[in-house]
């Protein structure tokens, strides 16, 4: 998925794709227990009912190989199984990659560029077809299809292919995934992959039965494997899944599927998921929803509802990327003065508050493994000047800022334009329609100096993180995330060095010490790190925000405490 917060930030009021920025290494809620199995009313979720979900807006894609943000993964879980996923908790619990489909989170090879996998016993699809090592073949290689392929990129990043492959339904098998047996499945990697295990838990690597799903068929039906199956769907109206008797609960140590079945509404005004969440009545004290308005957080603060809230950051990184090859940016002391004059306090208020958001301070958010927790750049308007100054500019400059028309965007330009203005900085603040923005801001050619966007990682390692927008050879003439376009020869040969190492948590630790080389260049502003609040209905139990899902509700362990049919 494009895990930008700023994207996620236009859907998230949907499908719990609460992307906007860092996580605290556990997203704790608010009195209810979160993480011992206890719900919002301190009962014990059950087996039974059905948990409802109150959405503005759809999924992207039910198809695996096409969505990929932090709601629909999260959802993804509920029907699909891969060979790996993550654990089921608040906390590292649910960062933490364990085996799924397989036996084991898998065998490298020395080199880490060939990884076997062996498959659990009695698995199947919806409708009895066995899981074979052939299905997972044929989901890995679905990457490639170019009207599929659309979704995590990791697929084409990381698999041996060739060149000229595109996909299963045109080009047939992807012969550098080895299928000894029906239970061994072998992986040809392009380069040593160290961590390529956490890849696994992205859903472009979601098996099939071969030769299924062409064209956009799973974004109408979907085949299940997880312990839930697709009842009825209507696109931007109603979802509903009931449980998918072929799944067998003793294969799977990550999902509890308690309720018999989920019920999602879409199309719902945020204003009026809100007033439906803080009455809690009828259906609704089954229902939970994705993060609430800014306006509503007062209210979730009074006694009744406070108990069944839940609160934390997300996970990501929202951020102001400064365009190195833009004239005066192009000079690393002008960064810096921009990143010292930028009044974090103030950035949150716009925001929302404390409640909403945290300050930033390293590119990476807490919820990282291996992160450093360090400020370069404290609030100090003297210490910009004196930048600036060094640098010529003691008169200033104008520079453009690309946003969306969104109201907590346009209070965080609002911000960073006041802050700027101190220095002599003149912020042009360009609003771009939030349906074209990250085409835009990722197309260098219509980029301008500045933009306020995020980042959340797709996994919690610096991998995810740092790579895809501080390498230099990833700029692209379209669909550019090195939004600086830095392209530093010392960063990028790090990224090669760090991304050879074994150690994965060794990894991690040289990614945390990176994050602070990268910003003693300046190459952005790291703004703040957003919180989720949410309100669950008071019948709900075992609900917990997970930092692998973006801040979300973990739906793999969500249930209710009293079921009724």
């Amino acid at each position: 998925m494009r895990r930008s917060a700023a994207l996620a930030s236009v859907t998230m009021t949907a499908v719990l794709a609460l992307t906007a920025c860092g996580g605290g290494g556990g997203a704790t809620p608010a009195g209810n227990g979160a993480g011992n199995g206890s719900g919002a009313s301190g009962g014990t979720a059950v087996k039974g009912g059905t948990v409802r979900v109150l959405a503005n807006a759809d999924f992207s894609h039910l198809d695996p190989a096409r969505g990929w943000d932090g709601g629909v993964n999260n959802f993804y879980r509920l029907i699909y199984r891969g060979l790996t996923t993550f654990g089921a908790g608040p906390g590292k619990e649910g960062t933490k990659v364990v085996a799924d489909l397989a036996t084991d989170t898998g065998t490298p090879s020395d080199d880490h560029k060939t990884w076997t996998y062996t498959l659990k016993d009695n698995l199947f699809f919806e409708d009895g077809t066995p899981i074979t090592s052939e299905a997972v073949k044929f989901g890995a290689s679905r990457a490639f299809d170019a009207e599929a392929g659309i979704g995590s990129p990791y697929g084409k990043i990381l698999l041996d292919a060739p060149k000229d492959y595109k996909g299963p339904y045109e080009s047939g098998d992807l012969d550098t995934i080895e299928t000894p047996d029906a239970k061994t499945v072998v992986f040809h990697l392009k380069k040593s992959y160290p961590d390529f295990s956490s890849a696994l838990t992205q859903p472009n690597f979601i098996p099939f039965p071969k030769g299924t799903g062409a064209g956009a068929a799973f974004d109408a039906k979907p085949i299940a494997s997880g312990p839930y199956k697709v009842e009825s769907y209507k696109r931007n109206a109603s979802l509903k899944l009931v449980r998918n008797p072929q799944w067998k609960a003793e294969t799977d140590t990550v999902r509890k599927a308690l309720p018999d079945a989920f019920e999602w509404t879409f199309g719902l005004d945020p204003a009026t998921i809100d007033e439906r969440m803080l009455a809690g009545q009828g259906d609704d004290a089954d229902a939970i929803t994705g993060i609430i308005q800014s306006a509503t957080v007062a209210r979730a603060q009074a006694p009744q509802i406070k108990s069944r809230t839940l609160s934390g950051l997300t996970g990501c990184t929202t951020y102001m990327s400064l365009n190195m090859t833009k004239k005066n940016l192009d000079d690393v002391r002008v960064r810096q003065a921009i990143n010292h004059a930028v009044n974090k306090d103030t950035v949150v208020a716009g925001m929302g508050g404390s409640t909403l958001a945290a300050k930033g301070t390293a590119v990476q958010p807490p919820t990282i493994a291996g992160r450093v927790d360090y400020d370069p750049y404290p609030y100090n308007l003297d210490t910009a000047k004196k930048l600036l100054a060094d640098a010529g500019l003691a008169n200033g400059f104008s520079l453009t800022l690309d946003t969306r028309p969104v109201p907590k965007m346009q209070a965080v330009a609002v911000a960073i334009q006041e802050a700027l203005k101190q220095v002599n900085i003149d912020v042009k603040i360009n609003n771009i329609d939030t349906s074209t923005f990250y085409e835009v801001i990722g197309t260098p050619a219509q980029q301008h100096d500045a933009a306020i966007t995020g980042w959340c990682p797709d996994w919690a390692s610096g991998a995810t993180f740092l790579p895809p927008l501080f390498d230099g050879r990833n700029i692209t003439a379209k669909g550019n995330q090195n939004l600086a376009q830095i392209d530093d020869k010392a960063i990028n040969a790090k990224i090669d060095e760090i991304g050879a190492m074994p150690d994965v948590a060794q990894a991690n630790a040289a990614y945390g010490e990176l994050d602070k080389e990268i910003m003693k260049q300046a190459p952005m502003v790291p703004l703040a790190y957003e919180k989720v609040v949410t309100i669950t209905g008071s019948n709900v139990a075992g609900a917990y925000l997970s930092d692998a899902f973006s801040g979300g509700i973990d739906l793999v362990s969500v249930g209710l405490a009293k079921p009724t049919k």
